[in-house]
Parts: structure tokens; sequence; C-alpha cells
């Protein structure tokens, strides 16, 4: 009895909990957090890094493949976006750095929601275990700077690129194949690539609408169009902007900005991730009486 009391009361208190990393209301003064270092030349500071990177990728003429193509071949570690709490800007918490916004269109760095999905926005975090607790895929463009190590291959036709968490991978053809169905959606979506100079260019779509963009809810429909663009700023850096397009959820596209610094200690390798589906996301539900999200919209 007294278990199943403790649970109710965790329950009806999460009901209206706001997360601790949530984005600051109007008014709330500076936001505390941990400052930014620098890569490439360039500041971690989301739009700083941008501008600076924008600057540096006219000038930089990167390494090449044996087919003349820019080598991203390597292992990688995220910068700029330091951690999946909010990619709008939040506070420092206790295991979170905090950071500014990663949004850099609209220049207020808030995502352009619809009110409805302004809203559910606001009830994710308290309502349902982020999807990432369970292990599940994490979509794009949230791979490139979700958790874990991630390997780049390359071939005249094809870039891998291989993520240490829960054994995810994306397979990007860049030989001018179609996308698949509109009728099959995928948790990572269906990613075709081409070559603009020195940018490689990566178009999705496909993707289910069953994932997070980090860990305060910030969320997409499975309509959602997304734009990201790789470039080599430093032999050791890579800029990469993404824009997400959801009419049934946005007001209009916006752009966010992401970093990879390249992992030039040993071992230089992928390990085997921890992490099952079931485990953690049970540890949540029972703490604080939340639902799965992925069990949340019928299909």
């Amino acid at each position: 009895m007294l278990v199943v009391a403790l649970v109710l009361g965790l329950q009806q208190s999460a009901a209206g909990q706001r997360a601790p990393f949530a984005s600051p209301l109007p008014g709330s003064g500076p936001t505390p957090m941990r400052p930014y270092g620098q890569s490439g030349g360039c500041s971690e500071e989301p739009a700083q890094f941008h501008r600076c990177a924008i600057a540096k990728m006219t000038e930089f003429n990167p390494p090449r493949t044996p087919d003349g193509k820019p080598d991203f071949r390597g292992f990688w570690n995220r910068i700029v976006v330091r951690n999946m709490e909010n990619i709008e800007e939040h506070p420092e918490t206790m295991d979170g750095s905090g950071g500014k916004s990663s949004i850099i269109d609209p220049a207020d760095g808030k995502i352009p929601y619809q009110p409805w999905a302004a809203a559910r926005r606001e009830q994710q975090f308290a309502a349902y275990v982020n999807p990432s607790q369970v292990c599940s895929p994490q979509g794009q463009p949230k791979q490139v700077y979700g958790p874990g190590t991630f390997r780049v291959l390359q071939t005249p036709d094809t870039v891998f690129m291989l993520n240490d968490f829960a054994h995810t991978y994306r397979i990007i053809p860049i030989d001018g194949r179609p996308h698949v169905g509109t009728d099959i959606r995928l948790y990572e979506g269906d990613s075709r690539g081409r070559w603009e100079g020195n940018t490689l260019v990566v178009d999705v779509t496909n993707q289910k609408d069953r994932v997070w963009l980090d860990a305060v809810g910030n969320f997409f429909s499975d309509v959602v169009h997304v734009v990201e663009r790789f470039t080599m700023i430093d032999k050791n850096v890579i800029h990469i902007e993404a824009t997400i397009d959801d009419p049934q959820i946005y007001t209009r596209p916006w752009t966010m900005v992401v970093g990879w610094r390249r992992n030039t200690e040993p071992p230089l390798e992928i390990w085997e991730s921890g992490c099952w589906e079931g485990v953690q996301g049970s540890l949540d539900q029972a703490r604080y009486g939340r639902k799965s999200y992925l069990g949340a919209f019928p299909k």
C-alpha cells in the first residue's frame, strides 16, 4: 500500500512537472550555463560557430577521397549541441552544461510551433518517457547530435554513418535513386545524398513521429522533411546545418546548427552500447508514472 501511495503521489506531482532544463520563461534573466570551448578556430556557441564556419568553408580545401570527394571518413564526436536536454536555450542542471539555442533561424532561437503544438510540447516531459530512454533510434537530425561516437565510411556511391548508441546506423545513397514509397515510415527516415561542391546535402523523408528532438519533448510529425548540409571547415571539424519543415506542426521551416569534431585519440573504434529496450524506460515509468511516448499516438 505504501508503494502504491508513493507512485500515485509521484504521478500527480508529475502532471504539472516542468523540466529543469526547459526553455527559460520570459523575464527569467540571464540563463546560467558553462562557457563554450573552441574547435577549428571557431567558438562552439551555436550562432558564433555558424558565422565562423560560413567564413571558413569558403576558403578551406578539405582532404579528398580517391574519387575526389571531401573525405569525411573517421570517428567523430558531437560539439555545439553539448547535450540532448533541449535544443533551445536552457540552464545548466546537475547533469548538463546548459547552452544557447542551436536554432539559427528564426533569429529568436525558438521553434516556430503552431499554437496547439506549442501547448503539447509543454506537457510532453511530464506525460511521457523520453523515447531515447527505451533505446529507440534517434531519427533525423537528432542522430547527428545524439549520444555516442560516430563513424563515417564512404564509397563513390554511398555514405555510411554508424553510431554506437543502440546499434543505429544510416545508409545514405548518393547515386541519384528516388526515395522509398510514401506509405513507408522508418525510425531513421529515408536518406538520399548529393554533393554540392564540398558540401554533402542529405534529404530525409519517411520518418516515424515516435521520436523527440531532445529530452524536453520537442517533436515533429510523420510528414517532416529534413535537409542536412555537412561541410568540413577544418581537417578535424564538420559544420552541420539542418532545416526542418513540417507544415502539420510548425508555422514555417526552421534551421539548427550542429558540429562534429574528429576523434584522433586511440583506440579508434566504436564500442558496443549497453542500451536495450525497456531498461531505463521501465525505471522512469516506475519512478514518475509516465507513459511510453511510443504508444501515445495509435496508428
